[in-house]
């Protein structure tokens, strides 16, 4: 999850009259000392008010030289584009996050990482090569038991599900507790990635990368796989990698 590609610098002011600053951060991305600013600009079809926007745009404005430095987004559109600023690959110069929702009833999210130390646009972090590499199998099991595996990980998950009540179970348990036919779920893409600080890492910041485990249905949230990402030096790899459930009433199991 780490690229390095060719930027647009020192181009004129491009953007339209329907072109808005979505998010701005200052700080330190070259390494020279200067703070930065860092800008996210976007086009709003909808004019000023509106809170979609496409044509989502990186730039970085040199605090010394005030050279730009734009960066088109491979995936631009969407909604609460924002910026977060911070050291990920521990090299002592701070890093920038670009988090934006699609929106939709999946609630997948866009996430970029990317370094711009002494001037070198490397990318750390996208999220459809997470999604292509972390993969997720769900299936349904005997005696209202969900299994959530990762072969790549090696890990099993098992999620009980007898609390959700006779209605849902019935639709796929037979009254001896056996599947009446085999059922599938599944775990959607990347719907966060939040910076973390953890006791084990104080140099640099982990990332919490969040997707939400589904049934047979997207209304149908069984849990949310948490996978904790470091950085190894080179990318980020999965340090721990846990299954969160959903609670149920207290008084339901007394």
């Amino acid at each position: 999850m780490q690229s390095s590609f060719h930027t647009q610098r020192n181009q004129p002011d491009r953007f339209s009259r329907d072109d808005y600053i979505l998010d701005m951060k200052q700080g330190d991305v070259t390494g020279d000392g200067i703070p930065d600013q860092v800008y996210l600009f976007g086009h709003k079809p909808d004019g000023p008010s509106g809170i979609f926007a496409d044509r989502i745009t990186l730039v970085i404005q040199d605090g010394y030289t005030q050279q730009r430095t734009v960066i088109p987004l491979q995936n631009n559109a969407g909604y609460n584009a924002n910026l977060f600023l911070g050291g990920f690959d521990q090299n002592k110069t701070l890093d920038i996050l670009v988090s934006i929702d699609t929106g939709g009833s999946g609630g997948y999210g866009i996430f970029y990482i990317y370094s711009f130390a002494h001037h070198a646009l490397r990318m750390l972090f996208d999220s459809d090569s997470y999604n292509e590499q972390y993969t997720f199998r769900v299936q349904y099991g005997d005696f209202y038991k969900v299994f959530v595996s990762s072969s790549q990980l090696d890990l099993l998950f098992t999620i009980d599900i007898s609390g959700k009540g006779a209605p849902y179970l019935s639709s796929y348990y037979n009254d001896d507790g056996k599947l009446k036919k085999p059922v599938q779920g599944e775990v959607l893409a990347l719907t966060a990635l939040n910076p973390i600080v953890t006791p084990e890492n104080r140099v640099s910041y982990d990332l919490l990368a969040l997707q939400r485990i589904i049934g047979t249905t997207n209304a149908d949230t069984l849990g949310y796989v948490e996978n904790q990402l470091t950085w190894n030096g080179n990318m980020f790899v999965s340090s721990r990698l846990t299954v969160a459930i959903l609670g149920t009433t207290l008084i339901s199991h007394f």
